[in-house]
């Protein structure tokens, strides 16, 4: 069996990535740095499903922290691939902060390239997003569409990613592969993407705030699947870019019925303008995920909400208190404090 090291090992998909992993036989060395960029009980739940699997290592360990991932790689058994799912993801936050968006993104990929050469790992799995394709491109979303007009600090971090993949695939042979997520979503999911505000927000009769008209439509993609096709793609060799989507786009207003259908609660719709990082509509063309991987995902919207909500209900008396625009403040006292202001006399 193979030894994979699996970065973001806490997060919502690289957890579910690593119970997959574990759950083929493999040995896996999950490291996260438990940043609170939300809910920190998140992360910790997922790890309790993971921590007792007798083939799985955690180390509490930031990617951007060089010496001490060195000494961490140096100390480590050999690794056959490592999946970078860590990231500081999610589109208006990284407005707030985009300093922080490239130091993990950017910074931590090219810590993980690099170590990855020096010790001879041959395949390197980058997590990047359906954000690069911004406005402007048709849909459905192809992997050679344009990407170089990305409408947020995320999206610029991930297509600066995925560029480093491409030149140490080029200048040192490694086999990067690299998977444009779609909206993903289900249990223990991230707190600040719709679907689990959503189910919050309707449990606990809370206003739901829906920034649009609620027409704009999203390639919601349930999480099993992901890391299915994440797995899939540790076979393939030189360099690849590969979409991962559902191909069945939904209008927010259906989500938010499916929701309220599960719960048995109606909504209680409030409507704000739109920001301007947001766009209309996503949908992945997966015809090349069908092709080099084989991989078809399997996991209706109806079906994964209905899981979703199910957690959500078996975890409600803390799922309940946790802050669904976590981020947003924190990222910018944070963005103040690595970036202070000039004052007055600078300026």
């Amino acid at each position: 069996m193979a030894h994979y090291l699996v970065t973001g090992a806490a997060g919502f998909i690289g957890a579910a990535v690593v119970e997959q992993l574990l759950a083929g036989g493999h040995h896996v060395t999950g490291i996260d740095n438990l940043n609170d960029a939300y809910d920190v009980r998140l992360k910790e739940w997922r790890l309790r499903q993971l921590l007792p699997y007798p083939r799985f290592v955690f180390q509490r360990l930031d990617i951007c922290d060089w010496k001490k991932l060195s000494e961490f790689w140096q100390a480590s058994p050999p690794f056959d691939a490592v999946l970078n799912l860590a990231a500081r993801a999610g589109v208006r936050q990284s407005v707030e902060n985009p300093w922080l968006y490239t130091e993990t993104n950017v910074t931590g990929t090219l810590n993980l390239l690099e170590l990855s050469k020096i010790h001879g790992v041959r395949k390197f799995i980058l997590a990047s997003t359906s954000s690069l394709y911004g406005s402007h491109n048709p849909m459905p979303y192809a992997e050679d569409a344009d990407t170089s007009r990305p409408l947020s600090p995320y999206a610029a971090s991930k297509k600066a990613a995925e560029a480093l993949c491409y030149t140490y695939h080029y200048l040192h042979g490694l086999d990067a592969t690299v998977l444009r997520y779609f909206t993903v979503y289900g249990p223990a999911g991230r707190p600040d993407m719709s679907p689990f505000r959503f189910v919050q927000w309707i449990s606990e009769g809370r206003p739901l705030v829906v920034y649009g008209d609620g027409r704009q439509s999203r390639d919601f993609t349930y999480v099993a699947d992901i890391a299915r096709g994440t797995i899939a793609s540790l076979a393939l060799r030189g360099y690849s870019t590969i979409n991962l989507g559902s191909d069945r786009p939904a209008p927010i207003l259906d989500l938010i019925r499916m929701i309220e259908q599960q719960l048995k609660q109606k909504a209680r719709l409030e409507f704000h303008p739109p920001h301007a990082s947001d766009v209309p509509a996503t949908w992945a063309d997966i015809t090349r995920a069908r092709r080099c991987l084989g991989w078809e995902p399997t996991v209706g919207l109806e079906e994964g909400i209905a899981s979703l909500v199910d957690w959500y209900r078996k975890n409600r008396d803390w799922a309940r208190e946790i802050e669904t625009f976590a981020g947003a403040p924190a990222a910018t006292a944070e963005r103040r404090a690595l970036h202070p202001e000039p004052s007055p006399a600078a300026q």
